[in-house]
């Protein structure tokens, strides 16, 4: 894999919050390519793209940024800010910090929500963007199986032991599975604490304001849609996914026009990890749509 930098920044009300910064090349020339904003999803990091980085940095510059309450950024005072737009303020920052006026947005679940906030607030940002496995609509299958986890502290002897708590719970996202499958994905979703045992890497309190919300219904994102017209965009779905319906996937290409397209990655769910030949396969005609049109 490619090497990143660690790059630090501070959100507007003083948290210290951490990114991945995977360069480009330095023989790659500068052919006016944006980076790639990696946004993950609620309980993710960072680390959640490096199988993404480990394929395309070097030839594109990945920022990835923990959110705040995240592995290496600083946990909130208020739980309360743990909520889409102020990661969007804290992204902004971010982006006003590196200078950058342009990029990719490849957002994942939450990250994906976020993109939506920027497309409707600042679609002048986006050379293009990559919705996985998120829509203006989510199923409450999948906000009941969110809600029943986030926040439940877990604690494991080994990585192995942590990788088959995954394996438990998750089997039914990710069928297809491996013990070093699982295994990766706990290094990324986990760390190590100050006792040796093996802990989820976030803040348990981001569960607060999802718990605060209840299920009524939020601010109708339907519109938002429309401001991906014209702009490339990729939007993956899961094909066992319980959070984003085939109906709403469809729905959603049907609003944002001719610039989208609609990939189902097949025998996965929430979400796609975008490892799998179906999402690269799909990215890499996206980033090709981005550099040529």
């Amino acid at each position: 894999m490619s090497g990143y930098s660690d790059g630090y920044w501070w959100s507007p009300d003083g948290l210290r919050l951490h990114y991945r910064d995977y360069a480009r090349n330095g023989g790659a020339g500068d052919d006016g390519r944006p980076p790639l904003l990696c946004l993950p999803g609620l309980t993710r990091n960072a680390r959640d793209f490096e199988p993404l980085a480990g394929r395309l940095a070097g030839e594109w510059r990945l920022i990835c940024p923990d959110m705040r309450g995240r592995a290496e950024s600083a946990y909130a005072k208020d739980a309360m800010t743990y909520v889409p737009l102020t990661y969007l303020q804290d992204i902004s920052r971010l982006l006003a910090d590196l200078a950058i006026t342009r990029f990719v947005a490849v957002g994942t679940s939450l990250g994906g929500v976020i993109t939506m906030l920027i497309a409707a607030t600042h679609k002048e940002w986006l050379a293009g963007a990559l919705l996985n496995d998120v829509g203006p609509v989510l199923d409450e299958g999948g906000l009941a199986r969110i809600r029943s986890y986030v926040g439940v502290g877990q604690s494991h002897p080994t990585w192995v032991h942590a990788a088959r708590a995954l394996a438990d719970a998750n089997g039914d996202v990710y069928p297809g599975y491996d013990l070093e499958q699982w295994l990766a994905m706990a290094k990324r979703l986990y760390r190590l604490n100050s006792g040796g045992r093996v802990v989820l890497d976030y803040d348990m309190k981001i569960a607060e304001p999802i718990r605060a919300m209840g299920s009524e219904a939020g601010v109708d994102m339907w519109p938002v849609m429309q401001a991906f017209q014209g702009v490339p965009t990729l939007l993956l779905r899961g094909e066992r996914s319980d959070l984003l319906s085939a109906a709403t996937a469809q729905r959603m290409a049907e609003g944002i026009g001719d610039s989208v397209e609609l990939t189902t990655v097949p025998g996965v769910g929430h979400a796609p990890a975008l490892d799998e030949p179906e999402s690269v396969a799909a990215i890499d005609r996206l980033l090709d749509r981005v550099l040529h049109g």
